[in-house]
């Protein structure tokens, strides 16, 4: 079971409560920070944990922000809002920062740290891969959303290269299919490796996306390894 980490040291280190499962082996690790969307907690991103290699290094933070419907949210979204990326910057320090810790923490390998975020996280995992490039390795966004304003950063394409997975659904009551799509094309105009995929469903990644965000981890494993 993942271990919860709530004080201590490595909180004071990485600045964030979190879960932790970590590989056998001395390492360094491959590490994916998963990153839950509004109104969730350092739980809720198991669930695609099936999909990341096995011997690889997992980590869920806890959001900066308590949400006032409960849990917790990288940024309290108001209804019918699409913030513009400044309105991440905090989120974007924290990600940062805990990231930083990682490698003495967990002997993450800083070369092989990527991002696997839901709704709200993946907007954070999009905004801190475009202020901070060299970051990580590639990211994961399922049903989320590329923040606004972002113009002037896209104009050096940030993201050159960068393979990104990108899950829509259709029937996504919370972000408009049209959001969706410009979301697309924001990421390829940021020069990322872009594999979009789109599927008849709600706020929610179905079985088909399971087995492709499955397959596009074993790509970066077998990238890794190459």
């Amino acid at each position: 079971m993942p271990q919860l980490v709530t004080q201590g040291p490595a909180v004071e280190e990485a600045g964030l409560v979190h879960r932790v499962l970590q590989p056998s082996g001395e390492g360094p690790h491959p590490t994916v920070v998963m990153l839950h969307g509004r109104a969730g907690d350092e739980d809720v991103m198991w669930v695609f944990a099936q999909s990341v290699p096995k011997d690889w290094l997992l980590v869920a933070p806890r959001a900066i922000k308590a949400d006032p419907d409960g849990g917790y949210s990288w940024h309290p979204r108001h209804e019918d809002e699409w913030p513009p990326l400044n309105h991440f910057d905090e989120a974007v320090s924290a990600v940062t920062r805990f990231i930083y810790a990682l490698p003495q923490l967990y002997n993450a390998d800083p070369d092989n740290v990527y991002l696997m975020g839901f709704s709200q996280g993946a907007a954070t995992a999009y905004a801190t891969a475009l202020q901070q490039p060299e970051l990580v390795q590639g990211i994961a966004g399922l049903v989320g959303f590329v923040p606004t304003e972002a113009d002037a950063i896209l104009a050096t394409e940030p993201l050159d290269g960068l393979p990104i997975l990108m899950a829509v659904g259709k029937e996504d009551e919370r972000i408009p299919y049209a959001i969706s799509q410009a979301s697309a094309q924001t990421l390829r105009n940021a020069g990322a490796e872009l594999k979009y995929y789109e599927y008849d469903t709600g706020h929610k990644l179905n079985a088909q996306g399971m087995r492709d965000l499955k397959r596009w981890w074993a790509e970066r494993a077998v990238e890794k390894n190459a």
